[in-house]
């Protein structure tokens, strides 16, 4: 699946609508952060660290 990024001024009412409208056809699909971190769950790209100390090691391996 390809993803489109687009990049508008969020307080241009008329940009703002044209991609509501476009999202409310149904031909793209919409995705939440919350659907992203639980695929990234699910694709095992999760870390669990200890205390802060854990963490920082596990980041300059």
């Amino acid at each position: 699946m390809a993803t489109i990024t687009l990049r508008y001024d969020a307080r241009n009412t008329i940009a703002k609508k044209t991609i509501d409208y476009i999202l409310s056809l149904g031909v793209f699909e919409k995705r939440t952060e919350l659907d992203e971190a639980i695929e990234d769950k699910n694709a095992g790209r999760v870390y669990k660290a200890r205390n802060a100390r854990d963490l920082i090691n596990q980041c300059t391996r």
